[in-house]
């Protein structure tokens, strides 16, 4: 590889969307080291560094330090931002552009789930391969995606690239949780992220039923609708010698949660959704799941619907996956009762994560479903809102992320992702799709900034499986494909041919 030599824009530009508070540097000469083009080798040193996010942020600086310095030895101008809580930091790097367009923002949070350690079958932090695949800690979320978008960026730049925009890649923090993720950035520093579109994490490039050979691409135009409900059951506090079965918040919270997990909401089809089941169907080896998947898309009755999403479930190469794409999901994550083994506790709570599907059940409907189950089981089931938030606050509040309209598809940046999957992927059919998780897109998206979602690497449902779990994994082959998708991505944005 050679020398970088990327023009004289200066980070403010010359265009017309320039932005006055961009760094001043010129992009220089650097000699990129072949390492840091190396989408596996840059995908080691990030896992390789502890940025577990408990709850209330992670140590993510030194993390921070590290990229800081893959950037500078590209020339890129970059500045580690901190926030009122030490260490818990994002890094901001500005490559130059014209500023013939606006700039384009690349969003990929550097913190990471907590890990289960016992679980694992190798350390979650040495980003170890076996049988081809990469393990670690963010492997899949979202640091490989990290690896392959800052490492096609910087092969650009050891070409003397020079781009129709400035490209502004933001590794945040707190995005699994914390007060200081994107909105705090947002509020503080929207100079320094302000664009013309955005690129997160969030769609899946599918394999056929071997787990490699992929089948369908998908970069995702909207996230599903993320809130909590508690189950709170209350009963008699007393000597743990003499047990009241009938009064018991344990039993009566237990007993609520095996009938709640034992029922489903409705299946509820938007024109997102039908869209990508549509391209689902056509793009399967599998012809029983492809019939399955268009007699639910044809279905003239709920109850019909119903059954061929059953069977849609079923055939699937990743059932879990498209379950959460057609319904409210509801996940029992957190259980809280008790505090001395022989004291039987007044009261019993668990924690119920749910997604709802824009444009689909309203979370106002599927809390009235989840009331109306469980009206004989003498559990309250509460709406978990924002502090000093009340229930009908929360819940108007999530009408309107609820009603909030999917991304544009007529933009430069959604043609790129188009036209990279076809240069990539050849003839492997690419589709919008729904994320049926969240991102930090929130800030942009308040601002009518189309943001869209990749996770650019071919996936198997056990690695999917992995995310957030136990063994989180990807490919190596998969990872190195989808950096030379995130390269074609790019060079969209060339100017120089």
């Amino acid at each position: 590889m050679g020398v970088a030599v990327v023009g004289v824009a200066t980070a403010q530009g010359t265009g017309a969307f320039a932005r006055s508070s961009s760094p001043s540097s010129t992009l220089t000469g650097a000699a990129i080291p072949a390492a840091d083009m190396d989408p596996l080798d840059l995908l080691k040193r990030m896992l390789s560094y502890d940025t577990q996010n408990h709850g209330e942020g992670g140590n993510t600086r030194p993390h921070a330090e590290m990229l800081k310095a893959v950037w500078e030895r590209a020339g890129v101008p970059v500045e580690i931002i901190d926030t009122p809580q030490p260490d818990n930091v994002h890094l901001i790097a500005r490559i130059p552009g014209t500023g013939a367009e606006e700039p384009l923002l690349i969003l990929g949070h550097s913190d990471v789930v907590p890990v289960e350690e016992e679980n694992w079958d190798v350390d979650p932090f040495a980003g170890e391969v076996v049988d081809g695949e990469i393990y670690g800690r963010g492997a899949l979320d979202m640091k490989g995606a990290n690896s392959a978008m800052i490492s096609a960026l910087l092969r650009h730049l050891d070409e003397g690239a020079e781009f129709d925009r400035d490209i502004i890649v933001l590794t945040d923090c707190d995005e699994e949780a914390g007060s200081y993720g994107s909105r705090w950035l947002a509020e503080n520093h929207w100079d320094k992220i302000d664009a013309g579109s955005v690129l997160t994490e969030g769609g899946w490039f599918f394999a056929q039923s071997d787990k490699t050979t992929p089948m369908l691409i998908t970069a995702t135009r909207q996230d599903n609708v993320y809130f909590n409900l508690d189950l709170v059951a209350t009963g008699t506090a007393t000597h743990s010698s003499k047990p009241m079965p009938d009064d018991s918040a344990i039993v009566k919270v237990s007993r609520a949660i095996s009938e709640l997990g034992d029922w489903s909401a409705p299946v509820h089809l938007t024109d997102v959704t039908r869209e990508y089941f549509s391209a689902l169907a056509d793009a399967t080896s599998d012809a029983g799941f492809a019939k399955a998947i268009r007699l639910m898309l044809k279905a003239k009755s709920q109850r019909s619907r119903e059954r061929a999403a059953r069977l849609v479930e079923r055939l699937s190469d990743y059932p879990y996956l498209h379950r959460a794409l057609l319904r409210t999901t509801h996940a029992f994550v957190i259980q809280e009762s008790g505090y001395k083994e022989n004291v039987i506790p007044s009261e019993g709570t668990t924690r119920v994560n749910c997604r709802g599907i824009p444009g689909g059940e309203k979370p106002r409907e599927f809390v009235a479903a989840v009331r109306e189950l469980l009206k004989d089981r003498d559990v309250e089931v509460v709406v978990v809102g924002n502090d000093g938030e009340s229930e009908e606050e929360a819940l108007a509040r999530l009408d309107e992320t609820w009603a909030t309209p999917p991304a544009d598809l007529d933009t430069d940046l959604w043609r790129a992702l188009s036209d990279a999957s076809e240069a990539t992927y050849e003839d492997t059919p690419f589709t919008p799709a729904l994320f049926e998780a969240g991102t930090s897109l929130g800030p942009w998206r308040a601002k009518g900034v189309p943001g869209y979602g990749v996770y650019p690497y071919v996936i198997s449902n056990e690695q999917l499986i992995g995310m957030h779990g136990n063994n989180e994994r990807i490919f190596v082959e998969a990872l190195e494909q989808g950096t030379d998708y995130m390269y074609e991505v790019f060079g969209a944005f060339r100017t120089d041919g």
